[in-house]
């Protein structure tokens, strides 16, 4: 396929679930999106491989090594919308976006080579791709590479902070250490969360106080959205125990 065109029709299909992002984003929108911080390791038969070590860190587990992808996230469930999207289904931040918004419908956690399947709509989504739409990936490379290396330079940048946190907290905490290898081992990959305080807790150079105040007021109201939902068990007890963690540090200041 040498050629792949693509064109937003805005269905807004693709603003639901969890999103990926830089820690200057995860910042930014500290008042808006319920944040986490998202562990994917994968194996070194994995074609994953060397970008998440470039991009995560290595760790050695008991008969295996693996490299990991550590990301905060915004921890939004499959079925709920980004609370950013407008009932028309427009980006109400679109000025303002996220990075990882910016850059799709590509990825740069793969290689530029290996962005074309990815390419493809998935099911239900209603993205132009016919030959109206205008070229955005000719010979294995990106026409207009300009948010993906914005975003690629930016997760480089965060790589060897998160990669020290991730030594930090594993050589402290063996349940998160256990959620690893059990995550490492599985046949299929899959990737776990835990509390963005933790990663407040190790970096004291952030201002705990002031990210607990925009954090928590979302992360109550996540809990409360999604407290009358059982198939968002998960993700409530998420949102309800990070907001009672921040909570403190809230009223503190």
């Amino acid at each position: 396929m040498p050629e792949q065109r693509f064109n937003c029709t805005a269905c807004g299909k693709c603003c639901y679930g969890l999103l990926p992002l830089t820690l200057e984003d995860a910042f930014a929108n500290a008042c808006r999106f319920p944040l986490a911080m998202a562990w994917m390791p994968v194996r070194q038969a994995s074609r994953s491989y060397e970008m998440y070590a470039k991009l995560g860190a290595i760790i050695q587990l008991p008969g295996q090594k693996v490299a990991t992808l550590i990301a905060p996230v915004a921890y939004i469930p499959p079925s709920l919308s980004c609370p950013s999207l407008s009932p028309e289904n427009l980006c109400s931040i679109h000025e303002s976006k996220p990075l990882r918004c910016r850059t799709m419908p590509f990825y740069p956690y793969r290689e530029e080579r290996d962005q074309s399947d990815i390419l493809v709509p998935r099911k239900g989504w209603l993205c132009d791709t016919s030959p109206l739409a205008p070229p955005i990936y000719r010979d294995r490379k990106i026409i207009d590479i300009t948010s993906f290396d914005l975003e690629r330079k930016a997760l480089l940048k965060d790589a060897p902070i998160l990669s020290a946190y991730a030594a930090r907290l594993l050589m402290q905490n063996h349940v998160v250490m256990k959620m690893l290898i059990d995550t490492a081992t599985r046949q299929a990959a899959g990737q776990f969360v835990v509390s963005f305080y933790s990663f407040l807790r190790l970096n004291k150079k952030y201002d705990l106080i002031a990210f607990a105040k925009k954090q928590t007021p979302v992360l109550k109201e996540f809990s409360e959205k999604t407290a009358a939902m059982p198939a968002l068990a998960v993700f409530h007890k998420y949102y309800h125990a990070a907001a009672e963690e921040l909570g403190w540090f809230a009223r503190e200041g």
